[in-house]
């Protein structure tokens, strides 16, 4: 009598594991989310072997060397800051974004130059046909013979393919669409990405090949499949952005080889994805001379400043209890400004609307734009602009204190580039440094003192 196979449920939308079918997924609280899997047994091949057959051993740390996988810089040097200073080989790097804001595209221009650079690519799509990666490909103006495109889904195969052609560099488009034959749920699946992922991880480790994954995203905007996807792979980039607009955000919240703070600034224009190596002056140029409501901040993403706008509405309301608002800000972070405020500053917005963002689409979130929070809530609260030759930089306390931030140097010159006039800092700030000759730098320790600095 033939052996009846093992099988569990398993939650599709975050991989919990249960014996029996359950209707609600006691661990994430989705419904009808249960699928029927069948076990699967464990075999050798989970062991790390690479493509020549030779299986990893026991080393010493004296004997690792890293002299043999340099990193390799594209073109793109914003590229290159996100991912820590270029691609490192044996990395395998899952990029998010909403569908059709450019990830294909970025990863077909990177090819290209990592082609260029004298790498082998094997470009594998599991969305599109060859025709259709050649005929974006041709508007892109990326051709090269060492460039492989491979329309697959196979698992299977797509290793086969790889022992064959073995190449440096493996794109893989999307891994949601990716399958291993042995597993009987949908592509698409926790399983499905589960072990799909742990295929890949194997093979970039086990033989110093860098491997880029497509990812789709949820409705909230997270990555779609198990939260294990994201810890299993060396860096996790997010593409953002509105594709009814030009501008693109390359965000690193997970980066083994770099920092998780950079951002790369990107232009989608009609023959692809063009960097912006001065993003505040796109962040800063269409701000309205004697405009209410705005102040401009030096925020640090990562080792670069970047001069953003901060926009304030402040109205009286209508209804029982004033709104609040933030696009681009913490709405903590604004409601507790906005209470030192009145607590501190004397300001009445306990019976106002107040509807802040960060102009262009940048996402703000460090301590250092704290002042010039309180200064759009404050110039719009009075009616009186801010003059435009001034930026703000500062963390307020709840006792109304200005207190100090990183890298203040490296702030002030960025405004002083751009052709500000005069910066308000952090009084604990002025010493260890040399500030510009051509910008007033003002140290302020209150935020009653730094409002009547600056309204009077």
């Amino acid at each position: 009598m033939a052996k009846k196979a093992k099988t569990h449920f398993e939650c599709q939308a975050c991989g919990y594991i249960s014996p029996q079918y359950l209707g609600r997924c006691p661990n994430c609280g989705t419904w009808n989310e249960m699928m029927e899997v069948k076990e699967q047994v464990e075999s050798a091949r989970n062991s790390r072997v690479d493509l020549t057959g030779k299986q990893a051993k026991p080393q010493t740390l004296g004997e690792v060397t890293t002299s043999k996988t340099p990193r390799v810089k594209t073109r793109m040097d914003e590229l290159n800051r996100v991912l820590g200073g270029g691609v490192v080989p044996g990395s395998l790097v899952l990029i998010g974004g909403d569908p059709g804001i450019g990830k294909s595209t970025l990863l077909l221009q990177v090819s290209q130059q990592l082609h260029l650079s004298g790498g082998k690519v094997l470009y594998v799509s599991g969305e599109e046909s060859a025709e259709q990666i050649k005929m974006r490909a041709e508007r892109l103006t990326v051709e090269g013979n060492d460039f492989y495109v491979y329309p697959e889904t196979d698992m299977s195969l797509i290793r086969q393919t790889i022992e064959t052609l073995k190449p440096d560099y493996v794109i893989i488009d999307s891994i949601q669409t990716m399958m291993q034959p042995e597993i009987t749920s949908a592509s698409g699946s926790v399983s499905q990405v589960r072990e799909t992922t742990a295929e890949l991880m194997k093979i970039a480790k086990s033989n110093q090949i860098a491997i880029f994954i497509v990812g789709h995203v949820t409705k909230e905007g997270a990555l779609a499949g198990p939260r294990m996807l994201e810890h299993m792979v060396d860096t996790v980039l997010y593409f953002e952005g509105d594709r009814h607009h030009t501008f693109r955000i390359l965000r690193a919240v997970k980066n083994r080889f770099g920092s998780t703070n950079e951002i790369g600034i990107f232009e989608m224009q009609e023959r692809g994805l063009v960097e912006v190596t001065n993003p505040s002056e796109v962040f800063l140029e269409e701000r309205l001379d004697g405009a209410t409501g705005s102040a401009i901040v030096v925020s640090m993403e990562g080792s670069r400043p970047i001069l953003a706008e901060v926009q304030a509405l402040v109205s009286p309301t209508l209804f029982g209890n004033a709104r609040r608002t933030a696009t681009g800000l913490d709405y903590n972070r604004v409601t507790l400004i906005m209470a030192v405020l009145e607590k501190r500053a004397g300001l009445l917005l306990q019976n106002q609307d107040a509807y802040l963002k960060a102009a262009g689409g940048v996402k703000l979130d460090e301590p250092a734009i704290d002042l010039a929070i309180a200064m759009s809530i404050a110039s719009s609260y009075k009616d009186r602009g801010t003059d435009a030759s001034e930026c703000f930089i500062g963390e307020i306390g709840l006792t109304g204190e200005i207190r100090r931030v990183n890298r203040i140097d490296h702030r002030v010159k960025e405004a002083q580039k751009l052709g500000f006039k005069k910066v308000y800092v952090p009084v604990n700030n002025l010493h260890g440094w040399e500030p510009p000759t051509d910008i007033e730098v003002v140290g302020v320790s209150t935020l009653s003192e730094a409002l009547k600095r600056v309204f009077g």
